[in-house]
């Protein structure tokens, strides 16, 4: 239930940014909520890990706004794009390649994924609050209205999680949910919804829309790797970095029979773009849930049924304003720091990479860019100081396609 209502936000945001690239919205959402509930349950059944999934907000605004507004292609070629890179990671994962990508991965990286994601997550957090706010004038993250009547209660909620927090109250955090919330009505911030059922649109006008040939073309294969390589990396951070919340990977910061969760990851991105989702990808607030004690795929059933149940009682679900589950991430994020500890600062080709690893995470709101620069940053680091014999020769093939990437993006 805390994944969920850390996630419920999304129904909002992205169809309203899908709606930008002209897809119809009613449809969409309801496409939205049908890929999210099924690939998430079907997660905790197959893999029975408590990762939640649903659509990549930075791929639905690429989507969106780089490939339809910027760049003109119509919004079904830009899916047959999505399609594309979800069969990519089918075929990664069916012959193990994500795996070995995985555990090329430096343990310096591994164990600064936890820390990078944590502060992703609390960034998201003050965003969401109104605590933070993107200044044009001094391009850059400032402060933002403390005395306005949303970020009084998310800094409400935030001091009712603490406090409940640390007197070890058993779900905290939805408990914090729920009370922040309810303040929230006479402040004029949680509204009361006029009715409390309500029957889900048709998704006939964006079911099987997407145009596959169109998307096979070699000028938009920059597109399609801007797809595949911000998600694998995603992917990959918001597993481990959920996983070592919740105590599940091995000494090597691997986890165990990881190619399960990356198999429904890749389905779900594939089989989404035939309804007009793009990119699937596991959540990092499947961390909160981990948190509040789910360990199981019993977290992410639950999960994906809550998301079902939206098709009908949407009104009442969507009260939960994102003032009542800002202060929640924050907190999450604080609790997956301790991981950087073990990382060993005395060599600088160890701590380098992770901290490139969080800054990039950070600075350029996207934990895939934050991983493939650090490993990035690894290699060089440590082949420029003489010490090239502690690079796994796979990650020399590695970094081609990762600079390529940035190339792309610099372009």
């Amino acid at each position: 239930m805390t994944t969920f209502v850390t996630m419920v936000y999304l129904l909002v945001v992205v169809p309203g940014i899908l709606e930008e690239a002209g897809i119809p919205v009613g449809p969409v959402t309801v496409s939205v909520i049908l890929l999210t509930g099924l690939t998430t349950i079907i997660m905790g059944l197959y893999s029975n890990r408590p990762f939640a999934l649903a659509p990549g907000l930075g791929s639905v605004a690429f989507l969106a706004v780089t490939l339809v507004a910027t760049e003109g292609i119509a919004w079904q070629t830009a899916m047959g794009m999505v399609f594309i890179s979800g069969i990519l990671f089918l075929l990664f994962t069916i012959f193990g390649l994500r795996e070995l990508i995985v555990r090329l991965v430096p343990s310096a990286i591994k164990l600064s994924i936890g820390a990078g994601v944590g502060l992703f997550i609390a960034l998201i957090g003050f965003r969401n609050a109104g605590l933070v706010v993107a200044s044009e004038e001094a391009n850059s993250l400032t402060l933002g209205d403390i005395g306005s009547s949303g970020a009084v209660l998310a800094l409400i909620g935030f001091l009712i999680m603490s406090v409940l927090l640390a007197r070890n109250i058993k779900g905290h955090l939805l408990i914090g949910i729920a009370v922040t919330t309810l303040i929230g009505i006479p402040m004029g911030i949680t509204e009361i919804p006029n009715s409390i059922f309500s029957l889900p649109q048709s998704i006939g006008p964006v079911f099987m829309e997407l145009d596959i040939m169109g998307a096979l073309q070699f000028a938009y294969f920059p597109f399609i790797l801007a797809f595949f390589v911000p998600d694998f990396f995603s992917t990959l951070g918001t597993i481990l970095g959920v996983a070592g919340k919740g105590g599940m990977l091995d000494k090597d910061g691997n986890l165990p029979q990881i190619n399960k969760p990356f198999l429904v990851d890749a389905g779900g991105t594939t089989w989404g773009s035939l309804f007009s989702v793009p990119v699937m990808t596991t959540y990092v607030e499947s961390a909160a849930g981990v948190e509040a004690g789910g360990r199981t795929g019993l977290t992410a059933v639950t999960t994906g049924v809550m998301f079902l149940l939206t098709l009908f009682v949407t009104p009442v679900i969507m009260i939960i304003p994102a003032e009542a589950t800002a202060p929640a991430l924050i907190l999450v994020g604080l609790t997956m720091l301790s991981s950087i500890q073990k990382v060993n600062f005395s060599d600088t080709t160890e701590s380098l990479p992770a901290f490139i690893t969080i800054a990039f995470t950070i600075f350029t709101f996207n934990f895939g860019n934050g991983i493939a620069a650090g490993i990035i940053t690894y290699v060089l680091v440590k082949s420029l100081s003489g010490r090239h014999k502690e690079v796994h020769p796979g990650l020399y093939i590695l970094i081609l396609p990762l600079l390529y990437y940035f190339v792309t993006l610099a372009e």
